[in-house]
């Protein structure tokens, strides 16, 4: 493991306050061989029906392809981000917790593209997902 892989799974795990990973609660519960993020379902992820709000799920979907594709690329020299999402909802959740597990799909030179399925906490499939990454190159200043 190359140490800036290492330094990113560090600050992933450990760093992430203020952003969104902290104000939802939402974890990174494993980063081999795919990234795996979850949270514990609470009244700032349900809609007014009482049950998870689908973007959520899609949160949940981007943020282990965005973290799986930050480990596959050299991340002094490339930013990845997400350019294109989908998921299909297929069973509702209102309580228990979450799991988006990634799976790598495609790798190109510039695109990634992940397969994510989000489970409960009786491993019954919740949604599935589909996200394309770009990777660019950062910025020399």
């Amino acid at each position: 493991m190359s140490k800036t892989r290492q330094e990113l799974m560090e600050i992933i795990k450990h760093r992430h306050k203020n952003t969104v990973l902290e104000a939802l609660g939402i974890s990174v519960d494993a980063f081999d061989p795919e990234v795996v993020v979850s949270l514990v379902v609470d009244h700032r992820h349900l809609q007014h029906a009482g049950i998870v709000h689908g973007g959520i799920f899609v949160l949940l979907a981007e943020s282990a392809a965005s973290i799986a594709g930050a480990l596959l690329v050299d991340i002094t020299k490339y930013n990845v981000f997400g350019m294109e999402i989908n998921a299909n909802h297929v069973r509702s959740v209102a309580s228990g917790k979450i799991s988006a597990q990634s799976r790598l799909i495609y790798q190109g030179r510039t695109t990634l593209v992940y397969g994510i399925e989000i489970t409960n906490d009786k491993s019954e499939l919740v949604s599935v997902s589909r996200c394309t990454l770009a990777v660019r190159k950062k910025n020399s200043r």
